[in-house]
């Protein structure tokens, strides 16, 4: 069952054109991943569909319901949780403050129990749960955005380039959790810079190039297709391996 759709979605920053009649779609229970160059769109189309930014065409279906008109704070009460590039954790406070923060939508009986199941995919936040975020290190800090996202207790989390700037062995940990978040049930959309750890974790993938579909199909055969192998894998002896 189809649980996002994107239909012929343009996005404009003034004059520029930054999507251009995208379309996909992620079903219920998927890790599909987003592949494509700086400047390819994926990270407007990210913020498209949380609610960031408004299309100037096109349409954003969440169970078949359009939500492109709805604002941010709307779509996490639908359903829809945003890990942005770069963590945006409010480092000012502390981890148990920044996580409760994520659950603002939910009733207080229900945020204390995704808050123990938060604890236990990332230990390491419970140990500092009284340390101000920013103070922690880069893959705490992502393990925390992506705790803070799944506060909200999303049918679908959206994350943007999670492995940015991180050591291969917090790489490792970080798609482990996403692998289990996906065991649970959710659904993931994923924009990866890692492109080969990527398709080893999802099941479809597309390949986006200046704002539109250039390619799209199971992440297996996207991994094994000369043209993604010469574009996007010729480094991939140095990406971390996604764990099964």
């Amino acid at each position: 069952m189809k649980l996002l759709e994107v239909r012929d979605l343009d996005v404009r920053y003034g004059h520029i054109q930054a999507l251009k009649g995208i379309s996909l779609e992620v079903a219920e229970g998927e890790i599909v991943t987003l592949l494509g160059a700086n400047g390819a769109g994926k990270t407007t189309l990210m913020r498209t569909i949380s609610g960031l930014l408004r299309p100037h065409s096109g349409q954003v279906l969440l169970r078949g319901a359009p939500i492109q008109r709805s604002g941010a704070d709307a779509i996490v009460r639908m359903g829809i949780s945003h890990v942005p590039e770069g963590r945006r954790v409010f480092p000012t406070l502390s981890v148990a403050e920044n996580l409760s923060l994520g659950a603002y939508t939910r009733p207080a009986a229900e945020a204390a129990q995704t808050l123990q199941e938060v604890w236990t995919m990332f230990p390491r936040l419970l140990e500092r749960r009284e340390q101000l975020a920013g103070t922690l290190s880069g893959g705490e800090q992502q393990m925390l955005a992506i705790g803070r996202a799944l506060m909200a207790r999303p049918k679908l989390l959206l994350l943007d380039e999670p492995s940015l700037g991180l050591a291969p062995i917090i790489v490792r940990d970080i798609f482990r959790s996403l692998r289990q978040i996906r065991d649970t049930g959710m659904t993931l959309l994923l924009v990866e810079q890692n492109a080969r750890t990527a398709l080893k974790l999802a099941d479809r993938a597309y390949v986006l190039e200046t704002g539109h579909v250039r390619l799209e199909g199971a992440a297996a055969d996207l991994l094994a297709s000369p043209e993604v192998q010469a574009s996007y894998l010729g480094h991939g002896a140095q990406v971390a391996e996604a764990p099964r």
